[in-house]
């Protein structure tokens, strides 16, 4: 029987500008149909680090050029754009491969938001950095001007930080779970999704923050009660000591070897780590689910056992 896939895709797999997407899509739908093809019910999360960045460097020189006629555009705004772009791409890359393999399914993006938690840490120490280098003097005018939280970047400049807090709920999921069901291919909480704030009067208020796509499309791989949780990313297996001469790839890890190496400060913040703490999440939340994390290219191999890091409790 197929299962019920929830895919988190890296970067890579979306380019880094509008014509590198258009051509990496056609290369990422491929490996999603193969999964497709098998039987298995694929819901997409994709994230939007380039993407986001460069709406919100276009918005702020559109801004500059005369402040008088544009307003600036909060950065929920911008990561909205991006959900609708990329979807566009990446949904029409995945109608054609399916229609050239014979398979009928439809294909929707859906605008996701994702509710976080106003308390939540992460908004008392912002770290992700967004949008382009600035001198000091353009920094202290943004920040005197708009509150915004900037830190000096390696000698390259100032750039604007935002929190990244844990995703809470996916405001769209009864729309998600209904297309599913319906045996419609989604894409949904692009980014990691937009995040927001509930206000108390049925409202819900844009976030100036990044929500981590990983941990986005745990949450909806757990609320959907997925089978497989697959984060794909730039190398075919986990490993320690990356990079060093007595480097290990890891076929599988249960959460207390993750745990043990997360002590150790194996994973990178901001690249493997989040992966790594997504799949065990995910192992974790109920009997007989998996996590995998490997290649693109190998997502298919990776399901059937044959290569990537396996998580499971």
């Amino acid at each position: 029987m197929g299962k019920r896939i929830v895919i988190a895709l890296g970067g890579n797999a979306l380019g880094k500008n509008l014509p590198e997407q258009m051509e990496a899509v056609q290369h990422t739908a491929r490996a999603i149909v193969d999964l497709i093809e098998q039987g298995n019910e694929v819901i997409v999360v994709h994230g939007n680090g380039p993407q986001v960045g460069m709406i919100a460097n276009a918005m702020t020189e559109l801004t500059r050029s005369d402040p008088q006629k544009y307003i600036p555009c909060p950065l929920s705004v911008c990561g909205a754009m991006s959900q609708g772009y990329i979807g566009y791409d990446l949904q029409n890359a995945l109608r054609e491969e399916m229609e050239r393999r014979g398979i009928t399914r439809g294909v929707a993006t859906v605008l996701t938001q994702v509710e976080v938690d106003p308390a939540d840490p992460a908004f008392e120490n912002p770290t992700k950095p967004i949008g382009s280098f600035m001198t000091e003097g353009e920094a202290e005018q943004l920040k005197r001007d708009r509150g915004y939280d900037f830190v000096e970047d390696s000698g390259r400049g100032y750039r604007r930080v935002v929190a990244s807090p844990k995703p809470r709920r996916i405001v769209e999921l009864d729309t998600i779970s209904s297309l599913v069901a319906a045996d419609h291919v989604v894409i949904a909480c692009g980014g990691g999704g937009i995040p927001v704030l509930p206000t108390g009067n049925h409202h819900l208020k844009g976030a100036a923050a990044v929500i981590d796509k990983d941990f986005a499309a745990e949450l909806l791989a757990e609320s959907l009660d997925a089978d497989y949780l697959v984060i794909l990313t730039a190398v075919e297996k986990v490993a320690v000591n990356f990079g060093k001469p007595d480097q290990q790839w890891l076929d599988e890890l249960t959460p207390e070897t993750a745990g043990k190496y997360v002590d150790e400060g194996q994973f990178a913040p901001g690249s493997m780590l989040p992966k790594v703490q997504a799949a065990v999440k995910f192992a974790e939340s109920k009997p007989g689910r998996s996590a995998l994390i490997t290649l693109l290219d190998r997502a298919a191999d990776g399901i059937a056992g044959k290569t990537g890091t396996i998580v499971r409790a």
